[in-house]
């Protein structure tokens, strides 16, 4: 089997053209030998003067002597006049021909200077499988370089003659030059591509397949209905609450979603439909005792304790207004809870409502015990359709988890980095490295998120505004007369992992990571910090610290 670049391509959704060009590369990868390199979804371009001369093509073959094979699939209809081939297109048709000697020139000048001025052995195919030319003499294209619908069935043959082994020794040469032709192809791939456009790719992608825990989760019948959902991250855990919370309302029944990060609460609270209750735990304890004609006092050091005792004798008094009472609850961030607050929860509940309780161990960074859940029914799922891969690869390798956890996305090669750092100014120092770094890669500012591995109140970032020539949005740690959290205005998110968890982003860069020991509640905030990427983590350690997460590069 060939080998494919970049990697994933298999969990892609498959329709449209789309399909048909994953199709075809399942046929090539499956039909060529190993030594046989195939990169997808290649772009590049070449400055020519005042203008750039763009280049796109379906597949690049490369060959085990270096022999390079250019193939564009055209699925569908073509046109044919007596100017050539043409491609359909929405405002004028574009000549077939003409685009792929275009496209190999510009590759060629590409590869002039890595090959020390040898010419590269390059050659194009043009792949019609769903037309048959009726004029190849006239295509534009020489009639050996077309495979249309009528030589569907020999694309792999003309493939393996194109760029298979040679037998001529002048061009046998052209094999030293291989290992470099494999950079240039890989290193197009990993830089070029269009990130923001993926970035959307990848959302859609880990929605529909991390979809299959609300799917089947929400099938299960129970009565009285209580289940205990252990999930690991990106497995699917919010958006099971978030269909199950939409089930009760088209059901004519009052959710209410529960967690313990207020950013989860406000994103949640943005997406769901109104007829329900969102909070967080401790904004549910004060809504409700402002219900009651009593308001918390947020100047008493212990408030928050004081209210979650208030809160609890309010409800063991008897108090069951109906305005505070439900038919859905949904807990989520369930391993940051407690037997206490479990009982008040399950209080606010009726007769017959039916209870959720989606929690993952591995997030537990506040050290509480399990909560005792008996008589409930139980749920596990340990894939992670959020995380790259070969992030998961690294964290299972690397951190004692309690086990592995199974790699889902469809982001396979995202290449996890490691920036060290030695003292205060390399730490401000790399942590800039890593913003223009993930700036390079082509992640806009909106994508990436700073992630603190200390808390807010310990962070060194936190009394920043900038860094380098980057505007820091942060929290305020205050709430304006509406219940929104306050940011500063920036263009580069950084907050603390204790707060950034339940929310993801495409480009994580987690600094300020420093520990002496590996030792459990460092794990999950290691664990929580890097599986909140859906494309890209950048680690920026201490010397000590990037000795564990990265040997070979301490």
């Amino acid at each position: 089997m060939a080998r494919v670049h970049p990697e994933g391509w298999r969990h892609l959704p498959a329709n449209g053209a789309q399909g048909r060009e994953l199709a075809t590369l399942a046929l090539l990868a499956e039909g060529l030998p190993h030594e046989f390199n195939i990169y997808h979804g290649l772009h590049w371009t070449r400055a020519e003067g005042q203008y750039a001369v763009f280049g796109e093509i379906g597949f690049v073959i490369l060959g085990p002597d270096g022999r390079i094979l250019l193939i564009e699939q055209q699925s569908g209809f073509l046109d044919e006049s007596a100017n050539g081939l043409l491609r359909p297109g929405k405002r004028r048709n574009r000549d077939i021909s003409l685009d792929l000697a275009r496209t190999a020139d510009a590759l060629r000048a590409r590869l002039r200077p890595l090959l020390d001025g040898t010419e590269p052995v390059l050659d194009t195919l043009l792949y019609c499988p769903d037309y048959t030319v009726r004029q190849p003499g006239t295509a534009g294209l020489d009639p050996a370089r077309i495979v249309d619908a009528s030589r569907r069935a020999q694309l792999l043959e003309i493939v393996r003659d194109l760029c298979g082994p040679q037998h001529d020794a002048a061009k046998a040469s052209n094999a030293a030059h291989r290992h470099a032709l494999h950079r240039f192809f890989a290193e197009l791939l990993e830089l070029v591509p269009d990130v923001q456009a993926l970035a959307g790719q990848a959302v859609a992608l880990t929605t529909r397949l991390s979809g299959g825990l609300a799917e089947w989760a929400r099938r299960i019948s129970l009565h009285p209905h209580r289940l205990r959902v252990t999930a690991t991250a990106g497995s699917g855990k919010t958006q099971l609450a978030l269909a199950a919370y939409t089930d009760a309302l088209h059901a004519g029944r009052r959710p209410l979603y529960v967690c313990y990060n207020r950013p989860l609460a406000d994103h949640f609270s943005r997406v769901v439909p109104p007829g329900g209750e969102v909070a967080t735990y401790h904004q549910l304890c004060d809504r409700r005792l402002r219900a009651a004609g009593r308001t918390p006092d947020f100047s008493a050091p212990d408030r928050f304790r004081r209210m979650e005792t208030d809160f609890a004798a309010l409800l063991a008094n008897g108090n069951r207004d109906p305005a505070w009472r439900f038919d859905e609850l949904i807990v989520d961030e369930g391993q940051d809870f407690t037997d206490a607050w479990r009982d008040s929860l399950l209080a606010l509940l009726t007769p017959e409502g039916r209870a959720w309780w989606l929690e993952d161990p591995l997030q537990n960074l506040y050290g509480r015990e399990p909560v005792k859940l008996p008589g409930w029914a139980g749920l596990t799922a340990d894939t992670n359709y959020r995380t790259p891969a070969d992030v998961l690869e690294l964290l299972n390798d690397r951190l004692p988890l309690p086990t592995p956890i199974v790699a889902g996305s469809p982001v396979a090669d995202s290449e996890p980095e490691v920036m060290s750092w030695h003292d205060e100014t390399g730490l401000m120092e790399a942590t800039k490295r890593a913003i223009t770094r993930a700036i390079g890669l082509g992640f806009r500012r909106d994508m990436i998120a700073i992630i603190s591995f200390r808390g807010r109140e310990y962070s060194r970032f936190t009394p920043l505004t900038h860094l380098g020539p980057h505007r820091l949005r942060a929290f305020h740690g205050r709430y304006d007369l509406f219940g929104e959290a306050e940011y500063s205005e920036g263009e580069l998110l950084i907050d603390s992992v204790y707060r950034f968890k339940g929310q993801s982003a495409p480009c994580v860069i987690f600094t300020e990571i420093d520990f002496e020991a590996l030792d459990e509640l460092t794990m999950r905030k290691l664990f929580v910090g890097a599986t909140r990427a859906t494309m890209k983590v950048i680690f920026v350690a201490s010397e000590r610290a990037a000795a564990v997460l990265a040997p070979d590069q301490a």
